[in-house]
């Protein structure tokens, strides 16, 4: 039987007028009924005739049949998945050679999956490029299998499996995974787009967890150029395991990109964190993936993420000298001068070959294992090799310098999930009331200008306030350096002299293509450029900022799905443009919910315009609006003709419109299933409500399959439903009155 041909059709049930040739046949026959049904086999005995020694007969059973039988004192216990299922089939052979089934239980204990049945072991072809295996990679039409998808096209999570300690799980309080489950269902509930994925090990106890705010989800394709994975507080021994995934938005200010609780650090764990971050992300990986320097995370990213560039945060690197050094501690100063000027000095690959060769034969410490791997990840982290990536800030040469230790002030060595729960809902609404604050100043003031430059000028309305107030300080700054050309050409070469920090520079310059680089490294750690670079090109005779060295993420058209284009005259204009619609949309906002009425009209006019400016700037473009331009307009014309129907008729005391009612797919669990010892992973949906979710029972009613949802592109909003109770933000009732019209 062709069980490619039989993926999309229905398998008969065992009954008794199925003959076979074989019991092996017989066993290939079960396999492909259980596989339709959603389970796992397992022979589990056959008989031999004592007189022709030929098989008679043979039992097959569910892989969860049976008792677990070992003794409760066995020093290393193995996970076994047998709960005492007794779902089996029992065929014998008659005496013309055919085989019959003799008896078939078709009853489980435990829920099935027909949707994941291929991670079952005993359904996996032994060939990874098999035409069971080429057809689900090719099935991408249906949601369950779009969901699934970045899943089974990751063959390295079935190999990082055979050499992972299936049966560790997390190690949690009594009471704290029923806290953890409350808050993923609470968070759900108020927005759908919430996402959560739980990674069960083979008995059935929670392993690995990972969950993502909307918010996050929605800002993550506007900020999606750097990200940076922070472990330190699993490193560190911290009492909860959490890691973290952190961006920054066009404000300097860090995002929760997602969180997780791991069990371990293996190339298992982190692969299935990276994968199901990638899925919750829509599959959208990003630029650059900041982490600390593990063997690990290099071996995940690398399988999981082969596009993103994988970096390691600076001070990841430095902060372990000490420990990997120790002996040099009495050279420490001297060491670390050499050092920093062999990694922030060297502008060229072969003046840091040179340098660290020297360094390293100096210190006698070339034989030293973690010296040596840091020279075979040099690209990963030596700034000379990084000149064609930016970090947004992200990787600093210090923690307490870092963005990822705002955390720090929500979680301390001895916090325990309990009230990492309840800080969780702080931090989004910290991150929440920061960023609506930053946005309403960008859209109410200006910031002043402090000199006549002319790229401060430039930049005035461009970038964010955050931004332009750190480029202010460059700008001023160019006035304490001294420039002196060291050589003529395409590519000019000056050594800028910084009279402010005592320290001179290599900058050069191509006045062909605008291209211009420092050896500070300021564009490519922080995003903007640095005085050293102004300097050249004023003196060079340019005063403006080339456009490539403006990046989009760090202007007040960050959140544009629209790129800021060549001419910042244009992007200024755009600015002006939005501002002015900003304040007044509030306006209108303040006049539209004055009465049941005027928030029609209001409405209405919102629908209306959007779709015709819609369409105008897509006639303009000679191009076919994007996807979240016809979703925005969709769901806001589908939201007013809603509305406007739902005031027609009255509510239905029995409609329950809870979401509850209507809860979907994005949550996932991730769980294995054992024959013979080894794991596979199965992904369904947690609906359990029980106290007992680190020792989960799949037999739940309230369990059900995965209906996934489609991962809509909205225009970015402020984030809501952060809490228990309703949580509001409040936007300034300041009345504007101003008929100018920005040009």
């Amino acid at each position: 039987m062709d069980s490619s041909a039989l993926m999309g059709s229905t398998i008969l049930e065992p009954s008794a007028d199925l003959e076979f040739e074989s019991h092996e046949a017989a066993y290939a026959f079960y396999k492909e009924y259980a596989k339709s049904a959603g389970f796992g086999t397992a022979k589990l005995s056959s008989r031999r005739s004592r007189a022709s020694k030929e098989f008679i007969d043979a039992k097959f059973s569910c892989i969860r049949y049976g008792n677990k039988q070992q003794s409760d004192d066995a020093i290393n216990p193995r996970p076994s998945p047998k709960i005492g299922c007794k779902a089996s089939m029992h065929v014998k052979r008659r005496q013309d050679g055919k085989w019959y089934v003799y008896s078939f239980v078709k009853e489980h204990n435990h829920e099935l999956l027909p949707a994941q049945a291929h991670f079952f072991r005993s359904h996996r072809s032994s060939d990874p490029l098999s035409n069971d295996v080429r057809m689900r990679r090719r099935k991408n039409s249906t949601g369950v299998s779009k969901l699934f998808s970045a899943y089974q096209n990751v063959d390295c999570l079935e190999n990082f499996m055979k050499h992972h300690d299936k049966g560790r799980s997390l190690v949690l309080e009594a009471g704290h995974a029923q806290l953890l489950l409350e808050l993923f269902m609470h968070m759900q509930e108020e927005n759908p787009k919430f996402f959560y994925a739980v990674d069960l090990n083979e008995e059935h106890r929670l392993r690995n967890v990972f969950w993502l705010d909307a918010k996050g989800l929605e800002d993550f394709p506007f900020f999606s150029d750097v990200v940076s994975l922070d472990t330190t507080y699993f490193t560190s021994k911290y009492k909860i395991p959490v890691v973290l995934f952190i961006g920054v938005n066009h404000h300097i200010q860090p995002k929760l990109l997602g969180c997780a609780l791991i069990a371990d650090e293996t190339i298992y764990t982190f692969a299935w964190l990276l994968q199901t971050w990638f899925i919750a992300m829509g599959e959208r990986a990003p630029q650059v993936i900041l982490t600390d320097q593990n063997e690990a995370i290099k071996a995940a990213v690398a399988a999981v993420l082969p596009e993103t560039r994988h970096c390691f945060c600076l001070w990841h690197v430095l902060e372990k000298i000490p420990k990997h050094l120790q002996f040099l501690c009495s050279w420490h100063d001297s060491f670390m001068e050499k050092f920093n000027k062999c990694i922030y000095k060297s502008w060229t690959e072969e003046e840091f070959e040179k340098r660290w060769w020297k360094l390293v034969d100096r210190f006698n410490i070339r034989d030293d294992e973690w010296v040596q791997s840091l020279y075979d990840d040099r690209m990963c982290w030596v700034p000379t090799f990084q000149r064609d990536i930016s970090f947004a800030g992200l990787s600093t040469s210090s923690r307490s310098d870092s963005l990822n230790s705002l955390f720090d002030n929500y979680v301390r060595s001895d916090t325990s999930l309990k009230e990492f729960i309840e800080q969780y809902r702080v931090i989004l609404e910290d991150r929440h009331e920061e960023e609506a604050k930053a946005n309403f100043d960008a859209w109410h003031e200006t910031p002043e200008l402090k000199s006549p430059s002319p790229f401060e000028k430039q930049m005035l309305l461009v970038y964010t306030h955050e931004i332009y107030r750190k480029f202010q300080v460059e700008v001023l700054g160019a006035a304490a350096c001294h420039l002196k050309k060291e050589n003529d050409g395409l590519t000019a070469a000056y050594t800028v002299k910084d009279f402010e920090n005592n320290q001179s520079y290599m900058v050069e310059w191509n006045t062909s293509n605008s291209d211009i680089s420092c050896s500070c490294r300021s564009f490519e750690y922080k995003g903007y450029l640095c005085r050293h670079a102004i300097v050249v090109l004023q003196m060079s005779g340019v005063f403006s900022i080339p456009p490539k060295y403006i990046l989009q993420r760090w202007t007040n058209a960050a959140l544009s799905r629209h790129p800021i284009g060549e001419k910042l005259e244009e992007v200024q204009s755009k600015v002006r443009r939005f501002n002015d619609l900003c304040r007044r949309a509030i306006i209108l906002g303040e006049e539209g919910s004055l009465s049941q009425e005027s928030y029609f009209i209001a409405l209405g006019a919102i629908s209306d315009a959007f779709k015709l400016c819609t369409n105008l700037n897509s006639a303009e473009n000679d191009l076919r609006p994007d996807a979240s331009a016809i979703n925005v307009v969709s769901n806001v014309e589908e939201e007013y003709q809603s509305i406007i129907a739902s005031n027609n008729k009255a509510p239905d005391p029995k409609l329950n419109t809870g979401n509850k009612a209507v809860r979907t797919g994005r949550d996932i669990v991730n769980t294995e299933n054992v024959e013979g010892n080894q794991g596979k992973v199965l992904q369904l949906e947690l609906a359990n409500g029980k106290d007992d979710f680190q020792q989960m029972d799949l037999t739940d009613p309230r369990s059900h399959n995965v209906i996934p949802m489609q991962f809509h592109s909205m225009v970015p909003t402020l984030f809501h439903n952060v809490s228990s109770t309703p949580f509001h933000h409040t936007t300034a009732s300041t009345h504007l009155h101003d008929n100018r019209l920005p040009r």
